[in-house]
């Protein structure tokens, strides 16, 4: 192969990564706010899709974002949906506005939550003490499901869409490298 064969395909390489860039970038959706002209109860959450990849779910901040709500309440947000799926993802207080801002995000609590309720999974530790999420059985099933947002002290409660999608081929190949990394035991 001469230089210029390598020139050409090193080229080629780099607009296939920039083509790539732009495409994972312009694909994101802009993320949902509340609107402020609305004063009853609302729900919003970003992203509006959940990953079942083990390691992408891991990675990404769930955040809910609701108004229209008692201040000083405490709010409580579940996912609802196929199959009798009903689990709670969060637990958070009502600002003096109304408002509420949840994130299901890095947190030991919130990993907990995201493992047990969609992953419908476990946690152990293993020698080095670091925590090993082992797959016993299915996951929630991808497709359409419902946040809710319900008070504790009322009867108010407020609905968003969500949808739950399966692991890209993306996914599973972080999966199947954090399963060789020992991050992930699937005993499915």
């Amino acid at each position: 192969m001469n230089l210029m064969q390598c020139f050409q395909r090193l080229r080629l390489s780099v607009f296939a990564a920039v083509v790539l860039l732009v495409f994972t970038l312009g694909c994101s959706t802009a993320p949902k706010v509340l609107d402020r002209s609305f004063s009853g109860p609302q729900l919003v959450m970003n992203p509006p899709v959940i990953p079942l990849g083990v390691a992408k779910l891991m990675e990404t901040n769930i955040v809910f974002e609701g108004s229209g709500f008692k201040p000083g309440d405490t709010v409580f947000v579940s996912l609802i949906g196929q199959k009798e799926v009903n689990t709670s993802l969060v637990l958070t207080k009502v600002q003096a506005n109304g408002t509420f801002r949840a994130e299901v995000g890095q947190s030991s609590q919130a990993k907990l939550a995201k493992i047990t309720g969609i992953l419908r999974a476990n946690v152990v530790t293993n020698e080095a003490f670091d925590s090993v999420v082992v797959l016993t059985r299915p996951t929630i099933p991808a497709g359409a499901y419902t946040a809710r947002a319900t008070s504790l002290f009322s009867s108010l409660t407020v609905e968003t869409p969500v949808t739950v999608a399966a692991p890209t081929f993306f996914n599973r190949i972080m999966d199947g490298i954090a399963d060789m990394l020992g991050k992930i035991e699937d005993k499915r």
